[in-house]
């Protein structure tokens, strides 16, 4: 049964190693986040740094996630001072657990301040697609997809909560489907 996969991005405001409160709200709240979202039920795991603290994402080693990687439009800087974003990647069960552990409870809150920590990029902030089972998604494979949803809207290879589709390709509607 294939799993979904979830890449997330979003530019901060300040950079992560910014010690302001808005910083520091945005980590408390985001490690609350995680502690809640990995015993969601379908939540299967998400990308960690082997060694690594805040703030470390591209000397960081991924393991079987591959090297880290962003999309092209980000340019904010690429070191542990300088980053100034949030991504995340993960497997999922599939689109329904996904969307409640999105949508309800603490993250939803988080989803109600991004504003107040993240830019309006104009790009797409989530990407999902499918995965057989035992495949591990890169870094890579969420950037790409990020970028061609971006260029060419939602479609069996990348799409979105709005538009989703199932693992044979087809779009989900109605009965069974994911609220848009």
């Amino acid at each position: 049964m294939p799993h979904l996969a979830l890449y997330t991005f979003g530019v901060l405001k300040t950079p992560l190693a910014d010690p302001g409160p808005l910083t520091r709200e945005f980590y408390d709240i985001g490690e609350a986040v995680y502690r809640k979202i990995g015993r969601h039920p379908g939540y299967l795991g998400h990308a960690e740094p082997a060694e690594g603290g805040r703030g470390v994402f591209f000397e960081a080693d991924w393991g079987d996630w591959g090297e880290f990687a962003v999309p092209t439009w980000y340019t904010k800087g690429r070191t542990a001072e300088t980053t100034a974003l949030a991504t995340t990647l993960s497997l999922w069960t599939g689109l329904r657990p996904a969307f409640d552990a999105v949508y309800t409870g603490l993250h939803r809150e988080a989803l109600n301040r991004r504003y107040d920590w993240f830019e309006r990029t104009g790009h797409p902030a989530h990407v999902f697609w499918w995965v057989p089972e035992g495949v591990t998604p890169t870094w890579q494979d969420g950037v790409s997809r990020l970028e061609h949803l971006g260029e060419h809207d939602s479609a069996p290879h990348a799409f979105t909560f709005h538009r989703p589709f199932a693992p044979e390709a087809t779009p989900l509607r109605g009965e069974g489907s994911v609220p848009g």
